[in-house]
């Protein structure tokens, strides 16, 4: 038996859960996420709760059972506290900038980085060498900034390029003559 599935998920205040045929809703003050259900996990909801087994007859019912409570967790915490995370630009004359919804992204090529916003996604520059990306989906959070990350990511030199807020940049030392 799963660990994970075992654990139930807890829902805060204002947060809903809806179960539809193979389709879970999640509804809260942030929005509203939708996601379709394996046939081999079985789910409950209860007053304060939603709970999570696999069908005995499915083979890999287990392993999905734990991965369907961690995907309805994250959906659960989106709605009603969203997630962010946090880009820094680290280089002479790197910066960003937000212009309507597209954000403009000065890298050290010959012309700026042009980045359209998604559906979804708020981003947000606090200085211009900081990005911030929030919103409800986990993985679109998560998709959009490994997207920006990619367009200069860090070099182990000098440390220059678009890295995360939290990630540590192991150095190299330059080749000795």
């Amino acid at each position: 038996m799963s660990r994970i599935a075992n654990t139930p998920v807890a829902l805060p205040k204002g947060v809903e859960v809806n179960l539809s045929g193979a389709s879970v809703t999640v509804k809260g003050p942030k929005g509203t996420l939708n996601h379709e259900v394996h046939s081999a996990v079985e789910i409950s909801v209860d007053d304060e709760q939603v709970s999570f087994s696999a069908r005995p007859a499915a083979a890999n019912g287990v392993a999905l059972a734990g991965t369907t409570r961690s995907v309805v967790s994250n959906m659960v915490v989106g709605v009603s506290t969203g997630f962010e995370r946090k880009l820094a630009l680290v280089g002479v004359g790197y910066r960003a900038q937000m212009k309507g919804d597209v954000l403009s992204l000065a890298l050290g090529f010959s012309h700026p980085v042009e980045f359209p916003v998604p559906d979804g996604i708020t981003i947000e520059t606090p200085s211009q060498t900081e990005v911030v990306i929030k919103g409800v989906d986990k993985q679109r959070v998560g998709q959009t900034a490994a997207v920006i990350r990619s367009y200069r990511p860090p070099e182990p030199y000098k440390g220059k390029g678009v890295k995360y807020a939290d990630e540590v940049i192991v150095r190299k030392e330059a080749k000795k003559k």
